[in-house]
């Protein structure tokens, strides 16, 4: 280790105390984490990258310093893992009092039915309004409105329950039309608009 002129002349004053690290919750115990293999827990949240990119949604189950299963969503990973970094070295992850933390896997609840992303994807202008495009349910097909032009519910597909029925030789048509499902007061709607051309 290379140190400085500056420092090698200087006299050597002792150190009383010795500072150790605050003890953090992981898993169900309080651990003072000194290496990396100290760190434990499953957290997730989300970091926005450059604009172009959006913002990723990401989980991670970190086992005794190593993460063991990841869940991304969106490409746009860079500043995602550092926010989590921050979270589980501070000892703020969601299994911060559990104990024994969760197992591998627990990553894929976050998904839901079907194994799909539920990234909701909605575009709102101050001259027309908003549009559904995507949400939990999955692909907005149709706006409902009200009398006045206001939403009052949204006619969607299921993308994920597609998919899975046409990998079981459901006829596509079949399996679009058996998941499509509506979601709110759609059925009272005045008027319905699809949000990606009207």
């Amino acid at each position: 280790m290379q140190i400085t002129h500056e420092v090698e002349n200087q006299c050597c004053v002792k150190r009383g105390v010795k500072g150790v690290p605050a003890p953090i919750p992981q898993e169900g115990e309080w651990t003072k984490c000194k290496e990396i293999k100290d760190i434990s827990g499953l957290t997730h949240g989300c970091g926005c990258c450059a604009p172009q990119q959006g913002t990723c949604k990401l989980t991670l189950n970190v086992k005794e310093g190593v993460i063991q299963e990841a869940l991304v969503v969106c490409d746009a990973i860079n500043v995602a893992m550092r926010e989590l970094f921050l979270q589980i070295v501070y000892g703020r992850t969601q299994t911060a009092f559990s104990e024994g933390g969760l197992p591998i896997g627990a990553g894929l609840e976050d998904l839901g039915k079907g194994l799909c992303s539920m990234v909701g994807t909605i575009h709102s202008t101050k001259q027309k309004g908003v549009r559904y495009l995507s949400l939990t349910e999955g692909y907005i097909l149709e706006l409902g409105l009200d009398k006045n032009d206001e939403v009052i519910g949204y006619k969607f597909v299921n993308l994920g329950k597609v998919m899975d029925a046409i990998k079981k030789g459901v006829d596509p048509k079949e399996a679009y039309e058996k998941n499509i499902g509506t979601y709110g007061r759609f059925a009272e709607a005045v008027k319905t608009i699809d949000p990606r051309k009207q």
